[in-house]
């Protein structure tokens, strides 16, 4: 009941606060630009900081960017649904309040059910941390504030959780680098997918 719920307040604009596997985050239909100005305003986020992209499958990946590296399905099989954000540049499909006059655009993929069955009826949603900008992400239920679940139509919860942020892995450049070193680790990676042996 709750999943349809959320699905249902994101359609109509609103916002929803959703389980991931490394924090709660506060979501909004990525494709309604009301909706995610809303977002913004409520996170109290700059303007000028773009947005991951929280997307179901691989097919949505490949609409949404341009010039992939040959191992993205590899990469993508083996670390996702998971707590890997990648960035890869933007194609002309993705809404311009969302990558904020950048040329690239990152990937979220959480691996909570509930969660991934919200984002595959919607299509593609934007979801950062549930908190305001600069105070502590929210990794348990519990430690969501006022501030937020007052201003959500609905929530979920679920608190199995990592609690340890994503991994963030550009491939935009020539050469893959991690952005932020999470919950996976670049042995990881590197054992899954030999091809990024030039990771920085």
């Amino acid at each position: 009941m709750t999943v349809q719920k959320a699905i249902e307040v994101l359609k109509a604009g609103e916002l929803a606060v959703l389980p991931t596997e490394t924090v709660y985050g506060l979501f909004a239909d990525a494709t309604n630009e009301a909706a995610v100005q809303r977002l913004y305003a409520v996170k109290g986020r700059p303007i000028d900081k773009a947005l991951n992209m929280n997307v179901a499958d691989y097919n949505e990946i490949l609409k949404y960017s341009i010039h992939q590296p040959p191992y993205l399905e590899k990469l993508v099989k083996a670390f996702l649904p998971g707590p890997l954000t990648l960035i890869l540049e933007a194609s002309s499909e993705v809404p311009e309040w969302i990558h904020v006059g950048k040329t690239t655009v990152g990937f979220r993929m959480p691996s909570i059910q509930a969660t991934q069955e919200v984002i595959k009826a919607l299509g593609v949603l934007v979801g950062p941390s549930a908190n305001l900008t600069g105070a502590p992400s929210p990794r348990f239920y519990n430690e969501l504030t006022t501030d937020i679940l007052d201003k959500a139509a609905v929530s979920i919860q679920d608190d199995s959780v990592y609690g340890l942020d994503t991994t963030i892995l550009d491939l935009s450049a020539d050469k893959p680098q991690i952005l932020r070193q999470g919950a996976i680790t670049a042995k990881e990676l590197l054992e899954a997918v030999p091809e990024l042996s030039e990771i920085v």
